[in-house]
């Protein structure tokens, strides 16, 4: 009986790690999208080089404040305290 179960649980993690081997991965399932968007891009407007008007975006404000937002992630924090606490029974 124990032999029967041994073998059925090997058979379904081994069925387990070729299923999950043959899912395509997000990097397989993208690869090239960046070319044939700059490709259909360039074939819808090929003319686009020729315009020559600044790329409207955000104010100066907006883009000021989304930069500093950017910076301060990078500055070091405190770390808050970690609230461990000694658990231990000492024989009181």
């Amino acid at each position: 009986m124990r032999k029967t179960i041994a073998i059925i649980v090997s058979l379904s993690f081994t069925a387990g790690l070729l299923i999950s081997c043959a899912a395509p991965t997000r990097l397989e399932m993208d690869y090239g999208t960046s070319y044939k968007l700059q490709k259909y891009n360039q074939i819808a407007n090929p003319d686009a080089e020729k315009n020559l008007k600044p790329v409207e975006g955000l104010d100066s404000q907006a883009a000021a404040g989304a930069m500093n937002k950017y910076h301060k992630e990078f500055e070091k924090q405190e770390k808050a305290p970690s609230g461990i606490s000694n658990l231990s029974n000492t024989g009181k």
